[in-house]
C-alpha cells in the first residue's frame, strides 16, 4: 500500500478551511530519515530530554503505518531518538517519527526505511527516568495535534488533518 499526496496540493484544496480541521506545522524541521515522504495516523508523546516512552513505543509496538509525533519542548540538548530506535521502528512498521527536538546517529537514521523529521542533530543521549505522556493533545510548531489525526510530510512541509486526505494505491 502506498499513499499518494502532495502537501502543496493538500494546502491548495484546504486553503479556505478555517474550521481548524486542517493545519500546517511551522517550518524548521529537517529531514533525517531514509524516506522523505510519509504519512500516517498520529500517536502523540510529550517528553523532555527523556526518551523512555519513545523507546518503549517504537521498539515494542506495531506501527501499522502510523507516525509518532514527539513533543520534546523544542530542546536540542539531548537526542530523543537515535539509529537503533529508528531501525526498530522501521522493522515494526512505523511510517515516520517527527521530533520537536533533536535526534542523533544521522547515518543510521538515513539508513532506516522510514521518515524522520526533527529540529536538529545532537550527539548527546537522553536520560531514561521513565518520564513522558502518551496520547495527549500537543501544540507543536504552532500547530495543535490530537492523537489519531493524520500527518502528511513531504519535501514542502508537514500538514495535519482531523481525517485522512489521501488516495491509497
Amino acid at each position: 500500500m502506498s499513499i499518494s499526496f502532495s502537501t502543496c496540493d493538500l494546502c491548495d484544496a484546504h486553503k479556505d478551511d478555517h474550521s481548524g480541521a486542517f493545519r500546517v506545522l511551522a517550518p524548521g524541521f529537517q529531514d533525517f530519515g531514509g524516506v522523505s515522504k510519509f504519512a500516517g495516523q498520529v500517536v502523540t508523546v510529550r517528553c523532555h530530554e527523556d526518551n523512555s516512552i519513545v523507546k518503549q513505543i517504537l521498539e515494542r509496538e506495531a506501527g501499522q503505518g502510523r507516525v509518532l509525533l514527539v513533543d520534546g519542548a523544542g530542546s536540542v540538548n539531548r537526542a530523543l531518538m537515535g539509529g537503533s530506535i529508528a531501525a526498530a521502528a522501521a522493522r515494526n512498521g512505523w511510517a515516520g517519527v517527527v521530533v520537536f527536538g533533536a535526534v542523533r546517529d544521522v547515518a543510521e537514521l538515513r539508513a532506516a526505511p522510514m521518515g524522520v523529521r526533527a529540529l536538529a542533530l545532537v550527539p548527546m543521549p537522553t536520560s531514561r527516568a521513565g518520564q513522558g505522556q502518551r496520547d495527549v493533545v500537543l501544540n507543536v510548531a504552532a500547530c495543535t495535534v490530537r492523537p489519531e489525526e493524520w500527518l502528511y510530510a513531504d519535501a514542502d512541509g508537514m500538514v495535519v488533518s482531523d481525517r485522512p486526505l489521501h488516495a491509497i494505491s
